[in-house]
């Protein structure tokens, strides 16, 4: 039996990959993988792991042998789900891989914000401290996250290790009730967000959830709230967004996911960070990256492997 991983960069270095090449008599690992190549790559496979490589209709009809495709991700937008059910095939994604690193993540950006850091940081680069008139700089008022509202949408298990951490600090924590919801008794996004200091988003995008946080959203907000993402790019309308930020209608925004990635055409918030300082933060979708993560994206996709092969 043979299985073949297409695009094992993605996991990054320093992943021990033998949980996945035991489990097969032959086991190709390729880093990239180009579509191509993918045929070629796959032909006399019974297992294709991909995390981000496309494997559509087309492709299956040529690889009649091909019994599993195991993504080492959670969204499998990649696959053609119905070709795959059309031909039998299994499809095996993996979830709660990354909830401690992106949990931890989502922190780091909330602390950032709350306490200005990349205007200070401006500033401190930019000589002012040492021709302040006293031993401080506080041009640029701070949040103390104890006693502040933060209100999450999403529940699942990355909502809620988030709002583990920011009870730890004190925060008051609040979950809306899903997006155009019949039965949820929480309370509407519309309720929470006036009472919002920090808004943290960790809910999939959907028709539903497609700029969630709209340009009439943002001004029930106090204006000197936080917004962050670190769900999916397209949640925020970011140029809402960063234009309330701009027009201090936002107290600071952070962001983890653009709608596309790479940006290889640019975006707005990537040349916002080149321009006049804000309190802006943006990161290349790295909340996931931790070490132990990313080898528990192997630990649970050889455990989806191993369920198949049980099964046979």
């Amino acid at each position: 039996m043979k299985a073949v991983i297409l695009d094992s960069d993605t996991l990054g270095s320093n992943i021990d990959l033998s949980p996945l090449s035991s489990l097969t008599e032959q086991f190709d690992c390729w880093g990239t993988t180009s579509s191509e190549d993918v045929v070629t790559r796959l032909e006399g496979a019974t297992i294709a792991i991909t995390n981000k490589v496309v494997i559509d209709e087309a492709t299956m009809a040529s690889l009649p042998e091909l019994r599993m495709i195991a993504v080492t991700a959670t969204g499998t937008n990649n696959i053609d789900m119905q070709g795959a059910r059309k031909r039998g095939i299994t499809v095996a994604n993996v979830t709660g891989y990354g909830t401690q690193s992106v949990a931890q993540h989502t922190l780091m950006i909330m602390l950032a914000l709350a306490t200005q850091l990349p205007l200070y940081q401006h500033d401190v680069a930019d000589h002012r401290w040492e021709q302040a008139s006293s031993f401080c700089l506080q041009d640029h008022s701070t949040m103390q996250l104890a006693g502040k509202h933060l209100v999450l949408v999403g529940s699942g298990e990355l909502g809620q290790a988030v709002a583990q951490l920011a009870r730890a600090f004190g925060m008051r924590v609040s979950f809306s009730a899903r997006p155009n919801a019949e039965q949820d008794d929480r309370p509407s996004l519309e309720t929470l967000l006036p009472e919002a200091d920090v808004v943290s988003l960790h809910c999939p995008l959907t028709s539903e959830t497609h700029h969630l946080i709209s340009q009439a959203r943002l001004q029930l907000m106090k204006p000197h709230a936080l917004l962050i993402n670190c769900g999916r790019g397209g949640l925020i309308d970011e140029e809402a967004a960063l234009e309330a930020l701009r027009n201090q209608q936002l107290g600071g925004l952070g962001v983890d996911v653009l709608p596309v990635e790479p940006p290889r055409e640019g975006h707005a918030l990537i040349e916002a960070l080149t321009q006049d300082p804000l309190n802006l933060i943006v990161t290349p979708h790295n909340a996931w990256i931790a070490p132990e993560a990313r080898q528990n994206i192997v630990s649970l996709t050889a455990e989806n492997i191993r369920r198949f092969l049980t099964e046979l």
